[in-house]
């Protein structure tokens, strides 16, 4: 067959390309390898066993190499580190309590939660075994040690309040959670808000007493994101809760050896790792409703004590904060029959 030539081919040819050009634009495997992060980091903490869960397994490194996307992991030691590292852009995921997640977000961090990762009654206020303070009364003008912007330190406030307390008629020192632990130990603190597995630890290890526990003061586990992440890297984000959805049914159905893991991980006795795990829920993993409302609950606490800027809509923050939409989508397909 012979081509013909005319003063038309040019734009056909053009219109041609553009054509291919639209249909590879529309192909998901070729706009995910070009669209994609070149890299991914993900922290873990031991408070938030799925991220161990999914760091011990590989299950990242195995689902991002379909798309050539590195995986790297970085420890958060607590919320507070969690929301710094998203902030100076360290790490795109993030494990937190929910309540500091607001109050990081209100401060100015651009910041999503996309997953809940556990409902933990995972902080209560601790004294020595030999202390004499029995009550949250008691504590009027002694040092608790609490880390700043995580779930221990807000309780602690919150607790305080309960007896007409607050942060002024305490002397809060502002310690790392395991730093609180130790401070507790050699009585450098009278008292201490501490963190599972560390406070499990200290429970078990040192007779370490709880004076005060609330489950409802506890927030729940959020995995977080920035705004800007999300935005760019939509299918990544997806992809990550689906990696946490896995994890989390994975410890639900493997209690014995979601116990083992921790306690290899986090450097901890079976013993400690088993009272973790069995003061913490794996029944939820969609931020919704319910979550807005018991971040909405606690607010005013952050306002209470001056925690943010006078005027702030805390509610708005909350709303903006928490998003469902990861989260249903894999939830609505993920083939719960197999976890490994």
């Amino acid at each position: 067959m012979n081509i013909k030539t005319s003063k038309q081919q040019p734009i056909l040819l053009s219109a041609a390309f553009s054509l291919i050009a639209a249909l590879v634009g529309l192909s998901p495997a070729l706009s995910s390898a070009e669209t994609g992060p070149a890299e991914v980091r993900l922290d873990f903490a031991f408070y938030s066993p799925p991220s161990l869960v999914i760091r011990k397994f590989g299950w990242a490194e195995q689902e991002f190499a379909k798309s050539s996307t590195r995986v790297r992991w970085v420890q958060s030691a607590g919320s507070n580190r969690a929301l710094e590292y998203l902030a100076a852009d360290a790490v795109d995921f993030g494990s937190t309590a929910g309540l500091a997640a607001v109050l990081s977000r209100a401060n100015g961090n651009p910041i999503k939660t996309v997953f809940v990762f556990s409902r933990p009654e995972w902080t209560a206020l601790a004294v020595a075994k030999d202390s004499p303070i029995k009550t949250l009364a008691d504590l009027k003008g002694k040092k608790i040690a609490a880390t700043k912007g995580t779930d221990p330190f807000l309780f602690t406030l919150r607790a305080l309040q309960t007896v007409g307390l607050s942060k002024n008629d305490v002397e809060l020192v502002h310690l790392q959670h395991a730093d609180g632990r130790t401070a507790l130990e050699q009585k450098r603190v009278d008292a201490w808000a501490g963190l599972d597995p560390l406070l499990a630890a200290s429970e078990l290890e040192a007779g370490t007493r709880i004076i005060y526990r609330n489950v409802s003061f506890n927030t729940y586990g959020f995995l977080n994101t920035t705004e800007k992440f999300a935005r760019q890297y939509p299918e990544a984000v997806e992809r990550t809760v689906r990696l946490y959805e896995r994890a989390r049914y994975w410890i639900q159905k493997n209690p014995e050896e979601a116990a083992k893991l921790l306690a290899d991980e986090a450097k901890i006795s079976i013993d400690v790792a088993k009272r973790q795990l069995a003061r913490t829920g794996f029944d939820e993993s969609i931020p919704g409703q319910s979550h807005r409302a018991a971040l909405k609950a606690a607010a005013p606490i952050l306002i209470a004590e001056g925690l943010v800027k006078p005027g702030t809509d805390v509610a708005k923050v909350v709303d903006e904060l928490v998003t469902e939409a990861p989260a249903t989508k894999v939830a609505l397909r993920f083939p719960h029959g197999t976890t490994r």
